[in-house]
């Protein structure tokens, strides 16, 4: 089997797998493990923007006033996807007025962004990209990957900040063949531009947000961490981090057949090599699969300047969603220290 279209099937549910730990790649820095206090868990970073809090923070008003956006409408109608612990996950479909693709959104709202305490204050949000072909549904909604759950109890620790999410769908049909690589391919529907554009216009348009991309993070995965990885490297005035789990980095959509040029133009590995992009990118593989450790590494060792990566490496871990399941207290500390926190608008 293609091992690259492997990542595109279905992700399922199997036994527990081992703890997470870190085989890392680059140096020391912040984002540890909150499940550990072992210093090898330590990953190579920069100090970030967020300070992992979720009281909200104490900026003047003056200062904070131009780092907020409110919602600038017009609003969307939000339906009920699934009730969770953590509180509604929302669903509503996108039609791009930048790319003319219409497709279904799901959100969550962290409950800081309903109490009044926070009612001048702007969020940071994460969009997060499923694994398989993602026509119709997105993983990070259901009940095995119950990230909304730990956002909230890390935020209440003190942790990780309390993020918007959201989770839109990757295509537009359910044929492999025909997957549009989280991308603008010729003479197909403009998956790329409704991701890194419209669907930013619709969270913008309906929620409190920060201005700048300090407060936007995007991860993945599986096919998902293909899409993250290429849409913070291709839109770095979006997106400000990423992290790509157990992802590859080149598109192999049987559509891009005539189109090679834009094919490499819309690679993650050729846009590694481009040092275009300032972000931060935590790159994530189990070793119960070399294949995924040998492909992330060596596209790692691919990305310049001013791009900074890290690794981090689940022993034991295969392509599943239990694995994935497993990096989400990581994931979102990570993010904590790299993006900026709720932010008061007043």
């Amino acid at each position: 089997m293609d091992p690259r279209s492997r990542r595109r099937r279905p992700l399922v549910l199997p036994a527990a797998a081992a703890l997470l730990a870190l085989a890392a790649l680059a140096g020391c820095g912040s984002g540890g493990d909150p499940a550990s206090a072992d210093s090898r868990d330590h990953l190579s970073a920069s100090a970030g923007a967020g300070d992992g809090k979720a009281t909200p923070p104490t900026e003047s008003p003056g200062a904070s006033s131009s780092k907020v956006l409110m919602p600038t409408g017009p609003k969307s109608e939000l339906k009920l996807a699934r009730s969770t612990q953590a509180g509604p996950i929302m669903v509503t479909s996108v039609r791009g007025a930048k790319s003319g693709v219409t497709g279904k959104v799901w959100v969550w709202l962290p409950p800081e962004y309903s109490d009044p305490k926070y009612a001048t204050y702007g969020f940071p949000v994460v969009m997060m990209y499923a694994g398989g072909q993602s026509n119709g549904y997105n993983t990070w909604t259901d009940h095995q990957l119950p990230i909304q759950e730990a956002d909230v109890q890390l935020s209440k620790q003190g942790k990780a900040h309390p993020f918007i999410m959201i989770m839109p769908v990757q295509n537009l049909n359910s044929h492999e063949n025909k997957a549009l690589d989280c991308s603008d391919i010729p003479g197909q529907p403009k998956m790329g531009t409704w991701m890194a554009r419209d669907v930013p216009d619709f969270v913008r348009a309906n929620f409190r947000t920060l201005r700048s991309r300090d407060g936007w993070g995007v991860m993945g995965a599986s096919t998902g961490g293909f899409c993250s990885a290429k849409l913070v490297l291709q839109y770095p005035d979006v997106f400000k981090a990423a992290v790509p789990m157990d992802g590859y980095f080149d598109p192999d959509s049987l559509l891009w057949k005539g189109h090679e040029a834009d094919r490499l133009a819309n690679s993650p590995n050729t846009l590694a090599r481009k040092g275009k992009a300032d972000v931060s990118i935590l790159a994530t593989a189990g070793n119960g699969e070399p294949y995924e450790t040998n492909l992330v590494k060596t596209w790692l060792k691919k990305i310049v300047a001013p791009v900074k990566a890290e690794y981090y490496e689940l022993p034991g871990g295969r392509h599943l969603t239990s694995d994935f399941k497993k990096l989400i207290p990581r994931t979102l500390t990570w993010f904590t220290s790299k993006l900026a926190g709720p932010t008061d608008g007043s």
